[in-house]
């Protein structure tokens, strides 16, 4: 038992170091496209209005390839409630939209469409929900 206890505390203080349990953006999660962008501010852009700053910063972080700060960022999403227009498996991916103040991926995702993605959605209820995010192409 004592073990056990030892073990989750070295494995809280290896999160709490690494930033996974802080409030902190994640690391990545700021970074800027390496090339100039299309992409510019949310006010100016259609299909973006109270889009949350956050979404905007992973649409970024799509265009420009990564780097992404979770491990799930760029994984297959499968569309199985078909709440988004049917495609063929692999079609679209997924990548988490930071939550401030949660410790874990939260519950905002952009899904992607196409390599490379043509269409975007956004959800802020992890899937129940989607609204189609125009962007222009670079």
């Amino acid at each position: 038992m004592r073990w056990i206890r030892i073990a989750l505390l070295a494995g809280l203080a290896v999160a709490v170091a690494s930033g996974w349990l802080s409030r902190e953006t994640p690391p990545g999660a700021g970074a800027e496209p390496q090339e100039a962008s299309d992409w510019g501010s949310t006010a100016s852009q259609p299909g973006v209005t109270g889009l949350p700053a956050e979404a905007w910063q992973t649409l970024r972080l799509i265009e420009a390839g990564g780097p992404f700060p979770y491990d799930r960022d760029g994984a297959h999403f499968e569309n199985r409630e078909q709440r988004l227009p049917a495609q063929p498996s692999g079609y679209y991916r997924e990548f988490t939209v930071r939550t401030p103040g949660s410790s874990d991926r939260g519950a905002r995702r952009i899904v992607s469409g196409g390599n490379p993605p043509v269409e975007f959605y956004y959800t802020d209820d992890h899937y129940r929900s989607f609204r189609r995010i125009e962007v222009p192409h670079s």
